[in-house]
């Protein structure tokens, strides 16, 4: 008699690349079970039709299902999605950083609060369709880049802590996006063409400043000062929430080279600015580092570490300095980095580990 074949709750966004992962799961003898997150309460998915959380994403999502031949089901994480994502969102802007919220929903709901679904359905594990390799080991799963370079997700997924990479799947990894819109072409699905969302998928139009305006309302919001770097008074400003490290589009005219946000102070509301070389930074410290390929280091580290998902990798000296906390010295400075942002270290393809982007005291006092 033949084993009973591993149960796995496979997440659909209705898009090309879950789809394909459920089809492949099925394919590698999986007892797929397939799960939509609705994050949206019922008034406001119009906000959002256009995405990954929207009705039709549900709709398309079942569709998939329905075409597979697996179950398929809708879990509503509204209040959950509303406390761990959209308020830690814009709560972030309020402290003057810069927040990811794809590595917190991936931490936090759909490989978090998801698993006690999954356990509730019996399954062994949670699939996505993230372009990153998990690897299952004998004493520990390991995180490493997806083969396609272009779309590799290893980033968003850094704080997984092991407990989690060990119940993860993600079928996706070893492929490219050309391979995976052929399959999906082969297997008549619908979605085959569907174009690839490059927005937050909560913020309608990529808009953040509107959303925030809508979300908090104009009371929650920290108005300020504009400042250069010697302290000189530049302009006022409506709000910290609406700049980011780096950014240059919407600051006050008037200088004869582009000005930059290099720091944003939440404890005196400033917005200081300078020239692009001012955003040079030769090394910075993490906060609430999680080491996902390897047990926790005493001794520094040479890797390559990002700032951004949209960096390429810089070298750098990873220096562990307690309580969960590291210093990142770069070997060439780096512009724009940003407190709030993920940085996430590699020794190869391999995720060694990451953390939060702290922010220091600002670059001019008060």
């Amino acid at each position: 008699m033949s084993a009973t074949p591993q149960r796995v709750l496979l997440g659909m966004s209705g898009g090309v690349d879950s789809s394909v992962a459920g089809y492949l799961l099925r394919e590698q003898g999986y007892d797929v079970v397939g799960v939509t997150m609705k994050v949206w309460p019922q008034d406001c998915l119009s906000r959002a039709e256009d995405k990954c959380c929207g009705p039709q994403a549900i709709a398309d999502a079942r569709g998939v299902a329905h075409s597979l031949g697996i179950p398929h089901y809708v879990v509503d994480e509204a209040d959950q999605f509303e406390r761990v994502v959209i308020d830690y969102f814009s709560s972030e802007y309020q402290a003057g950083r810069t927040p990811n919220p794809c590595v917190m929903c991936n931490e936090k709901l759909k490989f978090g609060s998801l698993w006690e679904k999954a356990e509730s359905l019996g399954c062994d594990y949670i699939a996505t369709g993230h372009y990153a390799i998990i690897e299952h080991g004998a004493e520990r799963a390991s995180l490493r880049k997806g083969v396609d370079a272009r779309k590799d997700q290893s980033y968003f997924l850094f704080s997984l802590r092991q407990d989690q990479l060990r119940h993860a799947l993600t079928p996706l990894g070893t492929m490219e996006k050309p391979g995976i819109r052929k399959i999906a072409h082969s297997l008549g699905l619908k979605v085959a063409d569907k174009v690839d969302s490059q927005e937050i998928c909560f913020v309608p139009g990529n808009d953040y400043k509107a959303f925030l305006r809508s979300h908090l309302g104009e009371h929650e919001f920290h108005p300020g000062g504009i400042y250069d770097l010697k302290g000189n008074f530049v302009a006022s400003h409506e709000g910290i929430e609406m700049f980011t490290i780096g950014q240059r589009k919407g600051l006050p005219g008037g200088s004869p080279r582009p000005r930059y946000v290099i720091d944003i102070d939440p404890n005196t509301n400033r917005v200081l600015v300078g020239d692009a070389d001012d955003l040079l930074v030769e090394e910075f410290e993490i906060e609430r580092v999680n080491w996902s390929g390897r047990a926790p280091a005493s001794e520094p580290l040479e890797v390559t570490v990002k700032i951004r998902y949209s960096h390429p990798g810089a070298a750098a000296t990873l220096t562990p300095s307690g309580n969960d906390r590291a210093l990142v010295r770069l070997h060439e400075p780096q512009k724009a980095v940003t407190p709030g942002q993920a940085a996430v270290c590699y020794e190869g393809d391999l995720v060694v580990g990451g953390g939060w982007i702290y922010r220091h005291a600002a670059v001019v006092a008060a």
